[in-house]
């Protein structure tokens, strides 16, 4: 029987002990070993704190995300043999499907998140400049960095592949190195995952490690800075913040507990409105997905006392409908729990439950190609507890399976209470149409509950469900749930980042934070920069612009183009009392004036306006005062872009107004997209020319088969059948593929060396030589190249097929000419 490894310190280890067997929770056969004697778990945790974390704390925040992106689409490619081993633990394809993809989304959800709004740099800026002296010379701000240790990921069995996915997300982005510790129970899906995430070869030397059984005595190695993530029971995990190791030393702790989550019908929900029948149908799915074993899942149904009865008449009805059994076969709606072991402690748990409530529904469910003997299956089963504020056993008793119990409520106030008695729960629902009453309790219990979930007939269609934790949404719940937070968007990063105060002057904070502070030094040159491409922008660029004088006519303007006609701008009569002495240039005139004196009126990389992020007045502008404005590169974020987008950056740039009296009147910081400087060749006729006489008949290809003249008129036929001459008659791409293909056109990935072009003959061969000799190839090449540029001037809406990339506009053919001459330049070490 294959034993599962271990990756740690860098290399997969096998466990010297007869280890834990793993089961088929279906068909009960075994499936693999568990087994973790003999690891050097000191060594492993020391590895990931050194090792992982050097690597992964010196990438910064972006090339984080991009590094997630890049697992989740190679996991991805590979999904079909995980849903293979998930069956093995008991889940249908639905289960799969949430657990599996469910995960890699959470990776391209941070992923996002990175590239969209952190920065290129190994430390995260947290929070507005604090201005701490008078002159504003002294300064604070707060930045995050990696915590300086090793992470530890303690999961639970019912999610194996997003309950690894989900800690890593946010621990990885953060920089932090992890040690993932699943449970045994499912955990051959884990490991076949994981080895996929090492496969990739993405992920730098130490920034995860696997220890694939019983976790030993791990925990007795940690020391601050490291920290642990716990999912799992709420007494193992207090028994595991109370170890030594982590009590007596400062080690960050989270818990994410199992909780007795609700679910509250409101009191106008009765039979034959939308909410009822959604409220039936989410009871359902939350009892028999995953089997139950889910910690998101409804334990506690709260209902109107007089829709009890119907309640328990339709729900059984829904519970009678879902099919049980084998998870590969197409009818089956509910698989089986993980295994024997699982089976047994709800089993008890279920009798625990009966000593103080009635179980009013035990499904009789005949298995689909499944045996209940040989397999961990369960029917649902359903409990009443007709007076929820004397017996407590709902409310203290979890039975982790399809178990769930009805109870009656008479307001939004005994809902609200019988919800908070659960003592801290995940997530608690409200599904129902009546505002007032969904305001009323969800207000009231909310101090108990880490998610509200709302549902009814406006949101239904869109509604993820009351079991969905989101990766932008925090995961976790005080109390019994654990008091931990997870994901959460940004915010769950900070579990593992260290905030350290900064203070200095505005050039020290300048220099630590790479973001430009007010008072800090100014670089003033002869580039206007919004001439300046991404990459060539400093922070600490500036202009200082002409000033302009403010008229009557310039206010009196604004009014009738904007539609502005507040008294204070235009009615001299109405300013007694005000702050004005008399009639006052509009705000936003400021700003478009501002901007009328520091754009550049020329094309350059600047591809536009962004954002205004913030914006203030400070003294007012009458006529005939002049403004001067500062211009200031303040801040640089790279932006991943996709599709028919120009890679580019997003530039902060500070505004700062002054009138003649060098008074700061308006201060505002707008945001403009910034492109990316191209890598590849501009199709400037001169400058290709130049290129090309450095190309002789004996220039050496670097790669490939074709001579100096054959990669000229290669070049040249396909400026030509840019112009239709002849034009192609097919593209060799399939239609399906053509989108992206077309979309490769924008990026700056350079075309691969060994791509074979479908229209080439296949034995390989080359065509013969056009033109006589080199000299003539290259002139012709460059006549044509003149007749490209004019032609596409005077017919700017014209397409021609390419054999590749099938039918392009203009600027995807100056896209792909100045890709494809960068390639073949490149071949021959011109460029």
């Amino acid at each position: 029987m294959e034993k599962l490894k271990n990756y740690i310190y860098g290399e997969w280890v096998e466990g010297s002990g007869n280890g834990v067997p793993l089961y088929n929770a279906v068909t009960g056969e075994q499936v693999a070993v568990s087994d973790t004697e003999g690891l050097n778990f000191e060594q492993a945790l020391d590895y990931g704190r050194t090792v992982g974390y050097k690597n992964l704390s010196s990438m910064t925040f972006y090339d984080r995300g991009e590094m997630l992106k890049k697992v989740a689409l190679y996991l991805l490619e590979r999904k079909k043999k995980y849903y293979e081993l998930s069956y093995k633990t008991g889940a249908t394809h639905v289960d799969s499907w949430v657990d599996i993809e469910g995960g890699f989304g959470t990776f391209f959800t941070y992923s996002g998140l990175a590239k969209r709004m952190l920065p290129n740099t190994p430390f995260w800026v947290d929070g507005d400049t604090q201005k701490i002296s008078a002159n504003g010379t002294f300064l604070g701000t707060h930045i995050l960095t990696p915590s300086e240790g090793v992470s530890v990921q303690i999961n639970a069995y019912n999610f194996p592949v997003w309950g690894m996915l989900e800690k890593l997300s946010t621990s990885l982005l953060a920089g932090v190195p992890s040690i993932v510790k699943p449970s045994p129970f499912g955990s051959y899906l884990t490991n076949a995952v994981f080895q996929d995430m090492i496969e990739s070869g993405v992920l730098p030397e130490g920034a995860i490690q696997l220890v694939c059984g019983e976790p030993g005595n791990i925990l007795d190695y940690i020391k601050d800075g490291d920290s642990v993530l716990f999912t799992g029971s709420a007494h193992t995990g207090r028994k595991l913040k109370s170890l030594p190791s982590i009590a007596g030393n400062a080690v960050r702790f989270n818990m994410e507990a199992d909780s007795l989550n609700c679910s509250i019908l409101g009191l106008e929900a009765k039979p034959g409105t939308p909410e009822f029948d959604l409220f039936i149908k989410e009871v359902r799915n939350e009892m028999t997905t995953k089997a139950g074993q889910k910690c998101t899942a409804i334990r506690r149904i709260i209902v109107p006392e007089h829709l009890m009865g119907d309640v328990q008449s339709a729900l059984s009805k829904a519970l009678d409908q879902t099919k049980i059994g084998n998870p590969l076969s197409r009818e089956t709606k509910m698989g089986s729990l993980v295994g024997r072991q699982q089976y047994e402690e709800v089993v008890r748990k279920v009798n625990i439950l009966k000593t103080e409530t009635e179980l009013v529904y035990d499904g009789k469910h005949e298995l689909v190609d499944a045996d209940y003997e040989k397999g961990a299956f369960m029917s649902p089963k359903l409990f009443l507890n007709d007076k929820p504020f004397e017996k407590n056993i709902s409310h203290d008793v979890e039975a982790f399976g399809p178990v769930s119990t009805l109870m009656p409520y008479k307001d939004a106030e005994e809902a609200a209470a019988l919800a908070k008695r659960g003592k801290g729960s995940l997530v608690g629902s409200i599904i129902s149409h009546d505002e007032n009453f969904i305001a009323e309790t969800s207000w009231k219990m909310a101090s108990q509950h880490g998610r509200i979930f709302v549902l009814n007939r406006d949101n239904a269609k869109e509604s993820t469900g009351h079991g969905s934790p989101l990766p932008t949404l925090m995961h976790g719940g005080p109390g019994r749930a654990g008091g931990g937070e997870e994901m959460g968007g940004l915010s769950g990063l900070h579990f593992f980042l260290q905030k350290t105060a900064i203070q200095g002057s505005p050039d020290v904070l300048k220099a630590i934070t790479k973001i430009y502070q007010q008072g800090a030094e100014k670089k003033f040159s002869d580039k206007h920069p919004f001439q300046k491409y991404f990459e060539e922008v400093e922070v600490g660029d500036s202009l200082e612009t002409a000033g302009r004088t403010v008229t009557d006519a310039d206010i009196v303007n604004f009014s009738n183009v904007s539609w502005d006609h507040f008294y204070a701008h235009t009615d001299a009569t109405s300013l007694t009392g005000t702050i004005f002495d008399k009639t006052v240039a509009h705000g936003y005139f400021i700003l478009s004036a501002a901007a009328g004196l520091f754009v550049s009126g020329k094309k350059g990389p600047v591809i536009a306006n962004y954002g205004l992020e913030e914006c203030s007045f400070f003294k007012p502008v009458y006529a005939g005062d002049t403004i001067t404005v500062y211009l200031t590169a303040k801040e640089k974020i790279n932006r991943g872009v996709k599709g028919r987008n120009i890679p580019s950056g997003v530039v902060k740039w500070l505004v700062e107004v002054v009138n003649q009296r060098d008074e700061i009147v308006c201060v505002a910081t707008i945001l403009t997209l910034v492109a990316k400087q191209s890598p590849f060749i501009d199709l400037n006729v001169k400058n290709v020319q130049k290129i090309l006489n450095g190309l002789t008949e004996t220039t050496p290809s670097q790669w490939g088969k074709m001579s100096p003249q054959q990669m000229i008129e290669h070049l040249e036929q396909g400026v030509l059948v840019s112009l239709g001459e002849p034009e192609a008659e097919k593209c060799y791409t399939p239609e399906e593929n053509i989108e992206k293909y077309q979309d490769s056109l924008y990026n700056h990935r350079a075309m691969p060396k060994e791509f074979i072009a479908p229209f080439l003959p296949q034995d390989g061969s080359l065509p013969a030589p056009i033109h006589k000799n080199l000299d003539a190839a290259k002139q012709s090449f460059i006549d044509n190249l003149k007749r490209f540029v004019i032609y596409y001037k005077e017919n700017p809406q014209a397409e021609h097929m390419n054999f590749v990339f099938g039918k392009l506009n203009k600027e995807m053919w100056e896209l792909m000419h100045k890709k494809h001459f960068t390639h073949h330049f490149e071949q021959f070490g011109l460029i």
